[in-house]
């Protein structure tokens, strides 16, 4: 709102400024009337000039006062705005710092428990790998006393049955564990048991066959007191057949020496009780020595080979003592049995340096 000038307002709106007479000055020839109303239009004039200033001036105090009213009114809700945003803040602020304050207690609390779950949960690892270690401590020792308790039986008996047992158990039980640090022992063990499997396979399979051999050449053995047969399988002890063309005493020669061989046996008796067998007891001699066979065939498939001995030792005498030396189905039954004691003693004992290695090493904790 701008405000007119006074001298625009007199020279626009007063028409005495246009027509005002000449000052005093100017008209020397002027008469006092007319020098006084000079001089009243003049303090007219004045007075009006100053009556148009001070209207203006009073109509700029008025502009200038209302605009001075807008602006504080205007800094009035301004500033009731910014006091109102100030309480707001301020109250934002206050809420935001106990907001804060609880956060922080929130999360000191949360890291304490944090740190709490943390130290119980290292706490509940310790203690299950103290139990795992424990448990497997006592698996190994458990597995490590049924092996050897399995070993000095086999050692005792020869048997190697219980020892495959013991394994079998152990590796069973290492799989039911589901231990990493256990599987280099699983497999030792493993390794262990085909090893005996396969040996009592290939040290066996040829000697059960020599003795089947020898099971089904007993019927035909000699005894000593058998009457011997050639190799045409006439009777050695029967004449000679005396031919038709032969002069008559070679006739009568043959003839008196037949009868004579068929009257008189002439050999060496080493063992009297050979002779003096019955022919019935010949057949129960010779199912003797089957079953005495037999059970030196059940011993050799327990791996007892102490018994597998002593059943040989025994058939080998029974063979020396009541059957003919000079027979080659005797000699060659002595030659079986000699192969089979050689056998035996070249076999080898159970060892199962592997599993036992592997028990060391887990029992130390490697």
């Amino acid at each position: 709102m701008s405000a007119a000038s006074p001298s625009d307002d007199l020279s626009s709106s007063s028409p005495i400024a246009a027509t005002a007479p000449v000052p005093a000055t100017l008209a020397p020839h002027q008469t006092p009337a007319a020098q006084a109303a000079g001089a009243l239009l003049l303090s007219r004039m004045a007075f009006g000039l100053v009556a148009l200033v001070a209207l203006a001036a009073l109509l700029i105090a008025i502009a200038l006062w209302q605009k001075v009213s807008g602006m504080k009114e205007q800094l009035a809700r301004q500033s009731a705005d910014a006091i109102a945003q100030s309480m707001e803040a301020r109250t934002l602020a206050r809420q935001a710092s106990d907001t804060v304050r609880d956060a922080s207690a929130r999360v000191a609390l949360v890291e304490t428990r944090v740190a709490e779950v943390a130290l119980q949960r290292s706490q509940l690892e310790e203690l299950i790998q103290s139990l795992s270690r424990s448990r497997d401590e006592n698996l190994v020792v458990d597995i490590d006393s049924a092996v050897r308790l399995a070993l000095q039986q086999a050692q005792v008996t020869g048997s190697v049955e219980p020892l495959l047992a013991a394994l079998k158990a152990g590796d069973v039980r290492i799989a039911r564990a589901a231990q990493p640090r256990l599987t280099p022992l699983q497999r030792a063990m493993q390794r262990d048991a085909d090893r005996l499997r396969s040996s009592v396979s290939t040290d066996s399979a040829e000697a059960l066959q020599k003795l089947d051999e020898l099971m089904r050449g007993v019927d035909d053995l000699p005894t000593l007191n058998a009457v011997a047969v050639r190799g045409n399988g006439t009777n050695a002890w029967q004449a000679e057949p005396i031919p038709a063309d032969a002069p008559w005493w070679q006739r009568a020669l043959l003839t008196v020496r037949g009868e004579a061989r068929s009257l008189v046996r002439v050999g060496r008796i080493q063992s009297p009780e050979a002779i003096l067998l019955a022919p019935e007891q010949s057949y129960f001699l010779r199912e003797n020595l089957k079953l005495k066979l037999l059970n030196a065939r059940l011993s050799l498939l327990s791996r007892q080979m102490e018994a597998t001995r002593s059943e040989l030792s025994q058939v080998t005498a029974s063979l020396n003592r009541y059957f003919d030396p000079a027979s080659r189905r005797t000699q060659a039954a002595a030659t079986l049995l000699q192969q089979l004691q050689a056998q035996l003693k070249t076999t080898e004992p159970v060892r199962i340096d592997d599993t036992l290695a592997a028990l060391a090493t887990a029992a130390a904790g490697r």
